[in-house]
């Protein structure tokens, strides 16, 4: 984030320890831990109920792509920061009002899963993607509001504070929705071989059933001070901006699953496959931006107000770098995770294959790993603070690609629950540490005029390809076998260290650069 003004005194260990009690660090914990429960139902955790559901391999990792909810967030971020919500804003204010929603939406979509029994044929596998896409969905919209009230409701000098809590609790909600499903899922019957569709039932209810922590939490805080000036628009511009907004994702939804027709019956390979899959999120993203393009022009919505809600956070960015730092930036902001991203997506399954039991797994990844990468993240912080924000983000790259090779042994090794353990470690670690680098750096390239939609663009890139060559993990498992896949994921990694060597000159040398 960039800024003129001089650095902040440094606070002392007191001051610090007594800004534990500040009340607003306890609505972040809480909230984080809203924003941690859904992520791993769509997730690990899903992917294990479908394997014990009889659901093939290829299907479990395609459903990954329902997490794309939080790739994409930056489309519907403006909408969220800008339009009111009839009855809602005017009893809550603007933040509550869609945290609330979100929230709920969270909720519906679980209890829809929860609904559904993926071994009853087709048709549920499909029923359980759409709720899956909604949790998706609802989840990246809650993220999008928390972020904007961290930052509306304290100073910069408070927001490290306000972060870390918000971390903490996410993490917690991950192990809730991690190790806390499994350890029910087991309880009430279901294993590898024993399927029993209602322990995963109740499961998935008791998951909604923590999402009341979240709806207390938002009913209880303050609205933060309006951070977005001026006089408020008509409500008839916010409805026109609304239905071009629903136009263009009907355009992109049309585009995307006739393109999925017209090729998703062929047999292709993993990187044919990532190929066409790309060129079908390139034309429904052309196809989107040309519906809504052509309905500002016809006078649907206001011209002026289109812009500044979708085009000025992109315009103000390429501005203050200029054209070629700023492609350099987003091919690293793009990258940077991509190494874990796709290996963590078959990890579980991984696992599973190896023998180990429900339970293992949920001691070893959801709880144990968890904590770990708690621990990797406040190392992480502590370096980018002493080595600088580039450094730590080059060694947070290094450490992401390396720690894949000890699955490489783990595959060799089989069931092997102090290896096990071992892998889990030094994985999370790494990945701890280079997440902290990682945010710190996307908060470096922010403009605090355009913190939310500029963040959510970042975090929504970061995901985009990851996620989608993740979801060709299982085929290229089964074309690679385990070893050669962990090696190929070690090698996604290398490229990244070469970009951020490139982009830290280029900063370095700019004009412009990260505070």
């Amino acid at each position: 984030m960039q800024t003129d003004a001089p650095p902040a005194p440094r606070l002392s260990w007191r001051q610090t320890l007594a800004a534990l009690w500040d009340a607003r660090v306890l609505c972040l914990l809480l909230l984080g831990f809203s924003a941690g429960v859904p992520i791993l139902l769509i997730f690990s955790s899903l992917s294990l109920w479908l394997g014990e559901a009889g659901v093939e391999r290829k299907a479990v990792t395609f459903f990954s792509w329902a997490a794309l909810g939080y790739s994409f967030k930056f489309v519907w971020a403006p909408l969220v920061d800008r339009l009111p919500l009839p009855l809602l804003t005017q009893r809550l204010g603007r933040r509550r009002s869609w945290m609330l929603l979100a929230q709920v939406g969270v909720v519906l979509a679980i209890v829809g899963m929860a609904s559904t029994d993926p071994a009853s044929g087709p048709a549920a596998l499909t029923r359980m993607a759409v709720f899956a896409v909604l949790l998706g969905f609802a989840s990246a919209t809650q993220d999008i509001v928390i972020d904007a009230y961290r930052i509306e409701i304290a100073g910069a000098q408070q927001q490290g504070l306000l972060s870390s809590a918000y971390i903490a609790g996410y993490r917690l909600g991950m192990i809730v929705a991690g190790a806390g499903a499994l350890y029910l899922a087991s309880h009430w019957g279901s294993a590898k071989g024993a399927y029993v569709y209602s322990a995963w039932q109740w499961t998935y209810l008791a998951m909604a059933a923590t999402m009341a922590v979240g709806m207390l939490t938002t009913l209880m805080i303050r609205e933060p001070a309006a951070s977005v000036p001026g006089e408020p628009e008509p409500a008839r511009d916010h409805v026109r901006l609304l239905l071009v907004f629903a136009a263009s994702v009907l355009a992109f939804v049309g585009v995307f699953s006739t393109w999925g027709d017209l090729w998703g019956g062929l047999k292709l390979g993993p990187l044919m496959g990532l190929v066409m899959e790309a060129i079908r999120m390139a034309l429904s993203l052309a196809a989107a931006f040309a519906v809504g393009a052509v309905l500002v022009k016809l006078g649907l919505a206001r011209a002026e107000q289109a812009r500044t809600t979708w085009v000025m956070p992109v315009l103000d960015f390429f501005a203050r770098y200029g054209a070629r730092t700023a492609w350099l930036l987003l091919a690293l902001v793009g990258l940077y995770r991509i190494s874990d991203i796709v290996l963590g997506v078959i990890s579980n399954v991984f696992y599973q294959d190896l023998g180990f039991s429900k339970i293992e797994i949920a001691n070893a990844v959801k709880t144990f790993g968890v904590v770990v990468s708690i621990v990797g993240g406040f190392w992480g912080g502590l370096l980018a603070t002493r080595l600088g924000v580039m450094r730590s983000l080059f060694w947070g790259a290094v450490l992401s690609a390396l720690t894949n090779l000890g699955f490489v042994w783990l595959a060799y090794a089989g069931h092997d629950v102090l290896g096990m353990y071992a892998v889990v470690a030094a994985d999370n670690l790494a990945a701890g540490f280079a997440s902290a680098a990682f945010v710190a750096f996307l908060s470096s390239l922010t403009n605090v005029s355009f913190t939310a939609v500029q963040y959510a663009i970042f975090s929504s890139l970061m995901t985009l390809l990851p996620k989608t060559l993740g979801g060709y993990s299982g085929a290229m498992v089964d074309t690679l076998g385990y070893p050669a896949f962990f090696v190929l994921t070690t090698a996604l990694g290398l490229p990244v260290l070469l970009l951020v060597i490139w982009a830290g000159r280029r900063l370095q040398t700019g004009s412009a650069q990260p505070a």
